[in-house]
């Protein structure tokens, strides 16, 4: 006897959780402050993981890049876009459970705070309609820690299924402290992956060391525990 999935939807970071491209980002924004003779540490960036970009251009405006908002997350956009391009750092168990979710037909969508040209790039590596929507810094006017994100991911796919989806049933991947706030403030159950950013406890979310050896039995549990 064929029973449904109890995940309904699962909704993904990109950067730090489907793909490990946070070393890409602190690369960028190295780069950047080095052509005002500014160093930046990794320690300085790790600070701005999962941050909207327009905060994370004026941090390092203030920092002391000497460029516009717009210029400085286009700087760091296209850099990363072209270290994408090279390679790309899959996160453990992340296609895998992508894939897994495609075959039982359980909708995903991507939710992040890059904008649309770097997840587009991601999106098209992986198989057609693996994603139903993506949701893009861009697309919002809050960022994350912001549930809009979140919110307006779980209205399209609504609106993709012809029906709305209970947030209680849905599933949020998230790497990072603002994503965390974000998904957890949306409503939807919250599932934090610890990459580059050590995540903490708290009784909002679950915390899972990787999602290598995961499965949708696994988000089924989680969904039914929440």
């Amino acid at each position: 006897m064929h029973t449904s999935p109890a995940v309904h939807a699962v909704l993904w970071d990109m950067d730090g959780t489907l793909v490990d491209t946070e070393p890409y980002w602190f690369r960028a924004e190295r780069e950047l402050l080095a052509a005002f003779s500014i160093p930046w540490s990794d320690g300085q960036a790790a600070e701005l993981v999962g941050c909207a970009l327009p905060e994370t251009a004026r941090v390092l405006q203030r920092a002391g890049a000497d460029l516009p908002v717009r210029a400085i997350v286009d700087g760091l956009v296209d850099s990363v876009v072209t270290q994408v391009r090279q390679a790309v750092p899959w996160r453990p168990g992340a296609r895998e459970l992508l894939g897994e979710l495609a075959a039982a037909d359980v909708p995903c969508a991507l939710v992040t705070m890059s904008e649309r040209p770097l997840a587009d790039e991601i999106d098209r590596l992986l198989p057609t309609g693996t994603f139903r929507f993506l949701v893009t810094g861009d697309m919002v006017s809050n960022g994350k820690p912001h549930p809009e994100p979140y919110l307006r991911a779980v209205e399209a796919l609504g609106d993709d299924l012809g029906a709305p989806l209970d947030p209680a049933r849905i599933v949020a991947i998230e790497d990072s402290l603002p994503g965390l706030a974000s998904a957890r403030a949306a409503g939807v159950v919250t599932l934090g992956v610890p990459n580059v950013v050590p995540l903490p406890e708290n009784p909002g979310h679950t915390l899972w060391p990787t999602l290598a050896g995961r499965s949708i039995a696994d988000l089924n549990d989680l969904v039914c525990q929440n």
